[in-house]
């Protein structure tokens, strides 16, 4: 099954190339990997259809923004860029804006869009795009706005992606949210959890190490849970096992994961398989229990702990970073004191902080908060100060080890590359561009707060 097949191609075709050798369109995708993997998808939809992918406004034929709606903030965003391109719109009357993703799936958006805005000619939503070239079918048939925000039901197998990143790739694995957290507006622009079928996955990724990719980030709104759904029940450990006994020389990531699925079982698995990266990012949010509990996180700061501790237990150097929400509607100062307090016990390698910003449609945005502005910046920075500290402090345990290195790209500094191992953790060391995209050992000879600094040791090249 594609979503291009040869009959829809064979109808595109006469309205493409009319008059015209080459049809140019420009993707842009707004927000998290899974958005960015949606886009990929769509680039290669295009490409298959018979599009040349352009970075530029003025030489595309159709313009498409695959959006985001985590913040109300990234949907202004969106509005105000839809304005902007309304000149090109006007300048070249055959363009063909569209709008999809995650906003487009909002039940007010469509109805907005085709009100406000237009000169926008389809809108889908991150259920419909398999249809998307159906919707671009209708729309050179007459239709004046061709609209589909469909039910959650959909997956997108054969879809072939044109991916951005050479050596790099991810992997959705799922779709969907049954968590409702009173802050995200997720489970009801994606859907509830549906897990591709794993041979599917597998296939794909065994792919991916057969074309020379290096890194496969495995993705999911909480990739814990995958497997439940499916007609033989797989576990997420299971799945990361099925994949680290894939042949080849590469590493594999996860994420999301929420920490009331964070099993001994995955944990485990992620201990004992050599290709998984040894590093979890476990969204904690707040240090508080009653934070927690008005968020729906479902565990306790010591249920969280008890997983962490499990951790270290094993491997005491094994690295960990979160996400934490500064500010959450009412939260005290005691409260932020237990965030403190749980930096302090986690020593995470890094953190992802967010000050909390209502967000429409989600029950958070309906409690009341008395904390001020102030208040919640203050709390911020102090919060990155403490991070700073420990992070700088944490790092110095890989002085003096060798550390294999997947190659990102060059470093800010001149002369110098930078990458990650297996533990997540930022190396930064002097070196060639000839070895991006390659394994390396390098050895640590200084900590940062950021990352850690070293030498290529080159007689031990991976």
């Amino acid at each position: 099954m594609t979503a291009v097949t040869e009959a829809m191609r064979h109808q595109l075709q006469p309205y493409l190339f009319q008059d015209r050798d080459v049809v140019r369109a420009h993707v842009h995708s707004f927000g998290c990997q899974l958005n960015v993997s949606d886009g990929e998808r769509i680039r290669g939809m295009l490409i298959e259809l018979g599009y040349t992918m352009t970075d530029s406004y003025e030489d595309a034929d159709l313009i498409l923004f695959n959006t985001c709606a985590v913040r109300e903030s990234a949907e202004d965003r969106v509005y105000g860029i839809l304005g902007n391109v309304k000149k090109y719109k006007k300048a070249n009357p055959n363009l063909i804006l569209v709008l999809c993703g995650c906003m487009a799936s909002e039940e007010h958006t469509a109805e907005f869009v085709r009100t406000h805005y237009p000169f926008v000619d389809i809108v889908f939503g991150t259920a419909s795009l398999s249809r998307f070239p159906q919707l671009l079918l209708e729309h050179f048939q007459g239709k004046k706005f061709a609209c589909d925000t469909g039910e959650y039901d959909a997956m997108y197998e054969g879809i072939v992606p044109s991916r951005e990143h050479p050596f790099k790739a991810s992997v959705p694995i799922m779709f969907g949210c049954n968590n409702f957290c009173t802050y995200c507006i997720v489970p009801y622009v994606r859907g509830r959890e549906r897990s591709r079928d794993p041979e599917q996955i597998l296939n794909e990724v065994k792919q991916l190490v057969a074309d020379g990719y290096k890194e496969i980030m495995l993705l999911g709104q909480n990739v814990n849970s995958y497997g439940k759904d499916l007609e033989q029940p797989l576990t997420f450990a299971q799945l990361l096992r099925k994949v680290n006994a894939i042949p080849g020389e590469f590493v594999v990531r996860f994420m999301s994961s929420h920490p009331k699925d964070a099993t001994p079982e995955l944990l485990d698995t992620i201990l004992e398989c050599p290709k998984i990266g040894h590093h979890l990012h476990l969204p904690v949010q707040s240090g508080s229990d009653d934070v927690l509990r008005r968020m729906n996180r479902r565990y306790t700061v010591e249920k969280y702990m008890e997983s962490v501790n499990y951790l270290r237990q094993r491997d005491p150097d094994f690295s960990l970073t979160t996400d934490l929400i500064v500010g959450f509607p009412d939260e005290s100062e005691a409260d932020f004191q237990g965030t403190l307090d749980l930096i302090r016990s986690v020593q995470y390698d890094n953190i992802y902080t967010f000050i909390y910003s209502k967000r429409r449609g989600t029950k958070a945005a309906e409690m009341e908060d008395h904390t001020t502005d102030a208040e919640k910046k203050n709390r911020m920075e102090r919060l990155l100060a403490l991070q700073r500290d420990i992070a700088s402090e944490h790092n110095k345990r890989f002085i003096g080890r060798t550390l294999r290195v997947l190659v990102d790209g060059e470093s800010k500094r001149k002369g110098r590359l930078v990458g990650k191992d297996s533990a997540f953790i930022i190396v930064e060391f002097s070196g060639d561009p000839s070895l991006i995209g390659t394994f390396q050992n390098v050895r640590i000879t200084e900590a940062r707060n950021w990352a850690v600094l070293g030498e290529l040791v080159e007689e031990e090249q991976a």
